[in-house]
């Protein structure tokens, strides 16, 4: 005669197990995301939109050093755009898209003439200093065809 006792006792014991294990995995929800990938809530990452400005020197000695300003704002998917105005030789203006990770901003993008720069770099504990490096690349045709160099963006 065999006992039905241990069978009952791993059959509650598995289901009470399950609901520990969901009950965790319902705390340990990921915050709700944007269409960007930036979390739907602000909480816990900087605030980089507004208009940041600063100047950038290139490694290169025969390359001037230029000034750019951006206005960084969400669009209408949630995720975070810049415009970016520049006094470079090799590009005047463009389009970016932002990525925040932490404490590290990335800023990409490009213009009509197919000129694109890239900004990448690390906030300071205030959040309103940007140390970057960025790689810009002209088209084939234009009088830049790759710069880079270093700079820093100050919040206004």
């Amino acid at each position: 005669m065999t006992s039905r006792t241990p069978l009952f006792n791993n059959l509650v014991s598995s289901f009470f197990l399950m609901i520990v294990i969901s009950a965790g995995s319902l705390c340990g929800v990921s915050p709700a995301r944007t269409k960007g990938g930036q979390p739907a809530s602000s909480a816990g990452l900087p605030d980089v939109t507004g208009t940041w400005s600063g100047t950038f020197v290139s490694k290169h000695a025969n390359v001037a050093f230029f000034a750019m300003t951006v206005v960084i704002s969400q669009d209408p998917s949630g995720g975070l755009v810049g415009s970016a105005s520049l006094n470079s030789d090799c590009l005047k203006g463009a389009e970016l898209k932002v990525t925040v990770t932490g404490s590290k901003v990335v800023l990409a993008g490009s213009n009509d003439e197919g000129h694109n720069i890239t900004v990448r770099g690390r906030l300071d504990n205030t959040g309103t200093l940007l140390k970057s490096t960025y790689i810009l690349n002209g088209s084939a045709t234009g009088n830049c065809e790759t710069d880079d160099g270093s700079g820093d963006l100050v919040k206004r």
